[in-house]
């Protein structure tokens, strides 16, 4: 009897083990079906991410003006270059290849940074832009009263930029692109009286002296990619001068190595925008640089931000030390936008001048 039982175990293992074999080789076989299509949409997503990733390119400000003065029938006016530089810009921000990133919360949007600190340097000089044309290029005075649609512009172009549902950063954008189109409108139609630009010297420092600050700020973040130790001079230049709170009188900033490209592609979309404000403003503003003989200055301005926008031949940004082997690419981008600060800082002593 207990052979018997010890024949009838080997001869149900032997029958099992075929069984659990076959099963495992199944799994083996369904595990590299399900493998492959993952890899093919990793690999997908990868090439998405990196065609989404590419910077548009410069448009020619004045073409653009003509052609939308040409859909509409329109005769050019003070302040069409600059409205249409601006509708332009914005429209880019939504409209190039995938779109407006900042909001994804889906592959490849998500693991994606260098586009949406792109877009966040476009939108600000978006923001200080139709602030501006609200405030100064649009009244005569203080007393006057403000444009409803620039007005609405302002609003909605600063709502908060990832947002992604209820509602959705692009809608917002998109109604603050419809308010700048009707005001548009209504700035060519020689019946609108109440739609007007003012192209005076002051209006533009008022605009110049954000765009001042803007690229200090942009200029010191840049270079502190190096570490370097830096003198506080808050209070410099004023002997009276206080402030809030007590810090120290030398501090050594560093950016930290993981927001090295998050600033310089923040940089290099700032001043894509500005390229093409300062080309509208250079046309719209024309009779009032030549007068104060600052055309030259706005241009050598545009000429340093253009040099901005070169290729990246790196497949990352580097930081090399500023002596050392390597390039630093954010102390290359903080010289240029060092250099149009400075020119935007004479520009603006020029424009001062009687």
């Amino acid at each position: 009897m207990e052979r018997l039982k010890q024949t009838w175990h080997r001869l149900t293992d032997r029958t099992a083990r075929p069984q659990a074999d076959g099963g495992g080789s199944s799994g083996r076989i369904s595990f590299a079906w399900l493998a492959i299509p993952l890899a093919l949409l990793l690999l997908f997503l990868l090439v998405l991410g990196c065609f989404w990733s590419y910077t548009p390119g410069l448009f020619n400000v004045q073409a653009r003006t003509e052609s939308v003065l040409a859909q509409r029938d329109k005769k050019p006016v003070t302040g069409a270059a600059t409205t249409v530089s601006l509708i332009a810009v914005a429209s880019t921000l939504l409209d190039k290849p995938g779109g407006y990133l900042s909001n994804d919360v889906t592959p490849p949007s998500l693991w994606l940074d260098n586009m949406p600190n792109w877009e966040y340097g476009v939108i600000i000089q978006v923001r200080d832009m139709s602030k501006a044309m609200r405030e100064a290029f649009s009244r005569s005075q203080s007393q006057s009263l403000e444009d409803k649609d620039l007005a609405l512009a302002e609003s909605r172009f600063n709502f908060n930029n990832d947002s992604w549902l209820f509602p959705p950063t692009e809608r917002q954008y998109r109604e603050g692109i419809k308010s700048l189109d009707l005001y548009l409108d209504r700035l060519l139609d020689p019946a609108q009286k109440n739609a007007q630009f003012f192209a005076r010297a002051d209006n533009l420092r008022y605009w110049l002296a954000t765009v001042e600050t803007r690229l200090g700020n942009l200029s010191q973040r840049l270079s502190a990619s190096v570490g370097q130790q830096r003198i506080n001079t808050d209070l410099a230049g004023e002997a009276g001068a206080v402030q809030a709170t007590p810090t120290p009188g030398e501090d050594f900033v560093k950016t930290p190595w993981l927001e090295i490209d998050d600033i310089y592609f923040e940089a290099r979309g700032s001043a894509w925008a500005l390229i093409h404000f300062l080309r509208g403003v250079e046309r719209d503003f024309a009779d009032v640089l030549e007068k104060k003989n600052a055309l030259v200055s706005l241009r050598q301005i545009i000429r340093e931000l253009e040099a901005t926008q070169h290729r990246i031949y790196s497949p990352m940004i580097l930081n090399g030390s500023g002596f050392g082997v390597l390039a630093n690419h954010s102390l290359v981008m903080a010289s240029y936008i060092s250099r149009a600060n400075a020119a935007i800082i004479d520009l603006r002593e020029l424009l001062a001048q009687g």
